[in-house]
């Protein structure tokens, strides 16, 4: 359905500029959700988008602008007069002129930079010495400040007087004279409290906040543990610089997902999108990680040669080891996931390392019991070899075992280490557990059966 929307919406767009009925063109664009003009732009000629950007309010178009893939942004400042730069910059809130600047040439860079007033370029400069992964790089400078000693009254002329410049209304920062963060209050108690009295009676001094180079994942799970709107975020005195707000923080989370995503595929992690990412880039991103893992398998093919002579005594073997290799390949990659999932989410902590590993072998057993049951059965009807059901069922409960407990371990030892837990997952656990494996069983088939 929304496809379609995204569609007739284009069409509509597109009818209209061709008949060049502009006036009707700019009452339908004020109709249309800013959230689905990237879509609509995707689809669209540069120079229609372009028609279309400049029958926007300013509002809107600075809305829209922030939300377009940056190879867009980019050809729109090109094409743009500095008048009309100018117009777009001026209202775009501080992050996100920073994320704008961070992803343009520097040709590009320099025009937007001489659209800008000093301080704000000063302002700017700043947040781009922050590292890339901190709270600092992330925020926005445009926040309400009250101090303790105002009234209700006044909070509100000055909310009134600055608040659509800034980034948020709902939350206020109240400040000493140092800009030490004293407390925080928010719209609701404002508007239920009595006219006449203090902030520093209504404000919440038991403040959450972050400091400018704490790790910007680490402020995303603060949002997500206390439902925030926004978060302040302080130096090291303890003056407030600054702000993160939630859609900064769903940003962060966004990309976090994307790269623990390409990590557990065994892909090198890209801040450009699929189709932005060019072949040769895509072919090196993957190609460190397939050798790696092609080599570590050549340690299977060793274990399997060691044994030729077990298979040779009975070849029957050879056909059973892809089951318990997928196997044991499949449980590892399941605990590491849910692990590394829990990590993610901060569900689990390096300290449960035993918790986890007990959680997971109990779960192996019972797993690892069902499977060899089953698999028993079947060698019996269709092999008649209880020897050779006895030494799959136990190869598959040791190996399901191992690989649980690997699975739940080594994601925990990495983050442990302070690598990314992803790393351990389905490509890498799956290629250890071959080996781990195929020993097992081999020596289980020469331990029983003596060959």
């Amino acid at each position: 359905m929304l496809e379609k929307n995204y569609e007739v919406e284009k069409e509509k767009v597109l009818e209209l500029i061709e008949q060049k009925k502009f006036n009707q063109l700019k009452e339908y664009l004020g109709r249309i959700n800013g959230a689905d003009f990237p879509s609509i732009f995707e689809e669209i000629d540069d120079e229609d988008v372009l028609i279309v950007f400049r029958l926007l309010n300013k509002e809107k178009a600075a809305e829209i602008f922030t939300e377009l893939d940056s190879d867009l942004q980019e050809r729109l400042i090109n094409s743009f007069s500095d008048v009309e730069l100018k117009n777009v910059v001026d209202k775009l809130f501080m992050d996100d002129t920073v994320d704008i600047i961070e992803e343009m040439p520097s040709n590009v860079v320099k025009r937007i930079l001489r659209t800008v007033s000093d301080k704000d370029r000063k302002i700017i400069n700043e947040i781009l010495n922050y590292p890339d992964d901190s709270a600092g790089s992330i925020m926005t400078t445009e926040f309400i400040d009250l101090k303790e000693n105002m009234t209700v009254d006044e909070a509100f002329e000055k909310i009134k007087k600055i608040g659509l410049k800034k980034e948020t209304v709902y939350n206020s920062y109240v400040l000493d004279k140092n800009r030490k963060l004293l407390g925080v209050i928010d719209i609701k108690n404002l508007l239920v409290a009595d006219r006449n009295q203090k902030i520093s009676e209504l404000m919440d001094t038991n403040v959450i906040k972050v400091n400018t180079l704490d790790d910007k994942e680490d402020v995303a799970r603060i949002f997500d543990k206390y439902d925030y709107v926004a978060l302040p975020v302080v130096d090291k005195e303890s003056r407030l610089v600054g702000i993160v707000t939630v859609d900064d923080a769903i940003d962060v989370m966004k990309e976090e997902a994307s790269e623990d995503f390409e990590k557990m595929a065994a892909i090198t992690p890209s801040e450009d999108g699929y189709y932005k990412t060019s072949v040769l880039t895509h072919a090196k991103n993957r190609i460190v990680w397939l050798l790696f893992l092609m080599f570590s398998s050549i340690v299977t093919g060793a274990v399997i040669t060691h044994y030729e002579q077990a298979f040779a005594a009975l070849p029957i073997l050879v056909s059973f080891i892809p089951m318990i290799m997928g196997t044991g390949g499949n449980c590892g990659s399941q605990s590491s996931t849910l692990v590394i999932r829990g990590i993610a989410v901060d569900e689990i902590k390096t300290k449960d390392f035993l918790k986890v590993w007990w959680k997971e072998i109990r779960v192996a057993v019972i797993v690892g019991i069902i499977m060899a049951i089953v698999n028993c059965i079947r060698i019996l009807i269709q092999y008649h070899d209880l020897q050779l059901g006895i030494v799959v069922g136990l190869t598959l409960i040791v190996t399901i075992m191992i690989s649980k407990s690997l699975g739940s371990m080594l994601p925990l030892i990495c983050k442990k280490l302070k690598l990314d837990p992803a790393i351990m997952a389905a490509p890498l656990i799956s290629t250890i557990l071959d080996t781990c494996s195929v020993l097992v069983f081999f020596n289980i088939a020469v331990a029983i059966m003596h060959i």
